[in-house]
């Protein structure tokens, strides 16, 4: 029989109580195996979060780090990858996608006691720091500056000043609209990530190991800008001068509207999500246009493109700081801390189908989020900034 999602919801609060029977136990777990049941969980499990932590308690945000992630190691069932969210400065925690990080997805109900998730360790391993707020700027002349949180200057170029301050760039544009125009580039390495305002008012935030080409002030029939790796635009509205992004062989036009691509060289696929407004997404002769909260997944190889309904919380999740997945490869989030950890990953000698979940904090070092992925079969070894994947002794 199907139940409204809140007939679930208090299900599982009945679970976490331990009050659940045999036969409600096995009812939640096929239903936590359907699509639906993520966010119904993550609303749950962070109420009951809420409820647990009313008090207010001011502890340093590193320490809270560490204590949401214990805490939620242990309720998980040692098979999901915790997933927690700060507000008002308070401790909240989520175990949102229960299902998610279950290498057996019926491992999760039928362990339902609470058992002590020992975290552990990682040998021989010099913890590394998450990424921060870098870039490199290059000018039109060839001049390299280095971007970070900290820096506060103004550099001049032609007509137009750009302002490095708190971890973004802002380009004000000069008032003459003949001279010529000029490109910049900004590079953001492995382990960073960086804002910028372009010269329109439109605000790109790129994720780790991107670039952005742009011209130092629009003075065209069209704002154009070229991507690599990861961006959300914000982009300002000028129902005059059609914004378009290029991304490899793909073209991405917009009058105004929020939206996020991925295209990183070492992906299988590009993938552009629209949060509002309207794109056109347009790859040789495919022309795909979006409605909010669809997505365009193009097949790097075979050039094949499909429109699809997109998680757009857990698209742009790394964004607002966290690491989303869902229903993905292994090898998938490796990549992903690679770019963030500043890591080369070895995972040649996995061979691993396991389908992984979660939604992890990008403010923990790395020592703390490898324990996470053990459930998938495999062991790590850091030297350096290799990271050697391998599967699990069993």
């Amino acid at each position: 029989m199907h139940h409204p999602a809140s007939y679930y919801q208090q299900l599982l609060t009945r679970y976490l109580d331990g009050n659940c029977t045999p036969a409600e136990v096995e009812e939640l777990l096929a239903w936590l195996n359907t699509p639906e049941a993520r966010r119904a969980a993550l609303t749950t499990m962070q109420e009951d979060f809420e409820r647990s932590m009313s008090t207010p308690v001011s502890v340093p945000e590193a320490m809270s780090n560490r204590v949401e992630t214990r805490l939620l190691q242990e309720i998980s069932k040692n098979k999901v990858v915790p997933m927690y969210q700060r507000r008002r400065n308070k401790w909240l925690a989520a175990a949102a996608a229960m299902t998610a990080l279950v290498v057996s997805a019926g491992y999760f109900i039928k362990h339902h006691r609470v058992q002590s998730a020992a975290v552990q360790p990682i040998v021989h391993v010099t913890d590394i720091k998450p990424g921060s707020d870098k870039a490199i700027l290059t000018l039109a002349d060839g001049t390299q500056v280095t971007l970070d949180s900290a820096g506060h200057q103004v550099i001049a170029q032609g007509g137009t000043q750009i302002k490095q301050k708190n971890g973004q760039l802002q380009y004000v544009a000069g008032t003459n609209t003949t001279q010529a125009v000029t490109y910049n580039m900004l590079r953001v390495p492995r382990g960073g990530q960086f804002k910028v305002v372009l010269p329109d008012g439109t605000t790109v935030w790129l994720n780790a190991a991107s670039s952005l080409r742009y011209p130092t002030a629009f003075t065209g029939s069209n704002r154009i800008v070229e991507i690599e790796g990861q961006a959300y635009f914000e982009v300002a509205q000028n129902s005059n001068k059609p914004f378009i992004v290029q991304a490899g062989k793909t073209t991405i036009q917009v009058l105004g509207t929020g939206f996020d691509i991925m295209s990183y060289p070492d992906e299988k696929e590009q993938r552009t999500t629209l949060v509002d407004g309207a794109v056109k997404v347009i790859s040789g002769k495919t022309e795909k246009i979006l409605k909010p909260g669809q997505q365009v997944a193009l097949d790097n190889e075979t050039g094949v493109a499909t429109v699809q309904d997109a998680d757009v919380q857990g698209v742009i999740a790394w964004k607002t700081g966290f690491f989303e997945f869902d229903n993905v490869s292994l090898a998938t989030v490796l990549r992903q801390l690679g770019r963030w950890y500043d890591l080369d990953i070895d995972n040649r000698f996995l061979h691993n189908n396991s389908r992984l979940g979660g939604r992890i904090s990008r403010n923990l070092p790395l020592s703390e989020i490898l324990p996470m992925l053990k459930s998938a079969g495999a062991d790590f070894h850091l030297n350096g900034r290799t990271l050697t994947v391998t599967a699990a002794e069993k």
